[in-house]
């Protein structure tokens, strides 16, 4: 009978790195806001969108959630005060 040689049934290939979570940094995570204060920052960028768009009926929840998006993203990157 032939030997078989251990390298030829073994895998070569490294295995994964194992995942290690990070602390988020401070500087990342999005300030408290209060809720009222953060609803009407999100009004007032849906207007905006809005009326860049002559006020056309059908796309208000579209104005709301990209405004929603936007002002969550201010938030998290510090541009908007969080009046906290």
């Amino acid at each position: 009978m032939a030997a078989t040689s251990s390298t030829a049934t073994r895998s070569t290939r490294r295995p994964a790195p194992k995942a290690t979570l990070r602390p988020l940094r401070a500087d990342v995570v999005a300030p408290v806001i209060d809720p009222e204060h953060r609803r009407a920052l999100i009004a007032q960028v849906a207007y905006y969108r809005s009326e860049r768009r002559g006020f056309e009926p059908g796309r208000e929840t579209e104005d709301w959630l990209s405004a929603e998006a936007e002002v969550d993203t201010a938030l998290t990157l510090g541009v908007v005060k969080s009046g906290n």
